[in-house]
């Protein structure tokens, strides 16, 4: 791969979803490609690139593309303070805040094979203050085959080495092969949709959210892309709702319209009640 051919590549994938490969990643770019070009019977980068240009089959080969070049690593019951802090603090006020409507609507962004999906929702379950409520939890991605996995609801040991054992023991059923599956009752609080979080026409869908999760995701986008993401945040909040991001993930510098939240156990972020002033 030619630093040219890198940098064809790096845009046209920047520009579909906001993931940036740095310069020092043109090998890793050039390793994880090759299998498509190989697929495809196509012989040098150039042409891979013409082909996500122009071909019929474009759409479908740059998801392909995004695919190879993301990594999906995640398990359940993950950040261990955060959830804590979620279920001990900010789901009493969510319990008391929605008492009236009994609706609750948490979204799991970038949510890749499903554990940080059925996890929230198996908190929600161990909590019982939304028994009898309209739950529901969304996990999207822009992969449609780790899709396909956190549809699929089965897992092996990595997945859980961080769940409690009494949590397995409540929220999974026992698999051949040393694998689980999730309980039905938690996975009928929880789907599954595919969604390219830059592309903001695929937002009309998705309804306004109590909490939006998006761990470990915006590490992978630049500072344009992080604000541009952190605006569609907000609009899809419900005023007064929170944000939740990885652990070493923050918003300094993004100027986003958000209040830090300081929990006992952990941060939050959570969207204003009342829109900021413009120009003070």
């Amino acid at each position: 791969m030619t630093a040219e051919e890198f940098r064809l590549l790096r845009d046209h994938v920047y520009a579909h979803c906001g993931i940036l490969m740095r310069e020092d990643m043109k090998f890793v770019m050039e390793r994880r490609l090759w299998p498509r070009l190989e697929a495809l019977g196509i012989s040098d980068f150039s042409a891979y690139h013409r082909y996500l240009r122009y071909d019929a089959q474009r759409r479908a080969e740059l998801e392909a593309a995004v695919e190879a070049l993301t990594t999906h690593e995640t398990y359940f019951f993950r950040e261990m303070a955060q959830l804590n802090a979620f279920t001990e603090e900010l789901l009493p006020l969510l319990q008391q805040r929605n008492a009236s409507v009994r609706r609750l609507r948490i979204w799991s962004a970038g949510c890749s094979t499903g554990e940080e999906a059925y996890t929230i929702a198996m908190l929600l379950r161990d909590s019982r203050r939304f028994e009898g409520w309209d739950v529901e939890v969304y996990g999207t991605d822009i992969s449609r085959r780790v899709l396909t996995t956190a549809r699929r609801a089965e897992y092996g040991p990595s997945s859980l080495r961080t769940t409690p054992p009494e949590m397995v023991s409540r929220f999974f059923v026992p698999l051949a092969g040393n694998k689980v599956r999730v309980r039905d009752e938690v996975r009928a609080w929880v789907s599954f949709g595919h969604l390219n979080l830059l592309d903001e026409e695929s937002y009309q869908l998705v309804p306004r959210m109590d909490v939006i999760f998006c761990r470990n995701v915006m590490i992978y986008f630049d500072l344009p892309a992080r604000r541009r993401l952190l605006r569609i945040f907000n609009e899809r909040l419900v005023p007064g709702g929170y944000l939740m991001l990885g652990h070493s993930e923050n918003l300094l510098n993004l100027g986003a319209d958000f209040e830090l939240v300081h929990l006992r156990g952990d941060l939050a972020y959570r969207r204003p009640m009342l829109p900021s002033k413009v120009g003070g």
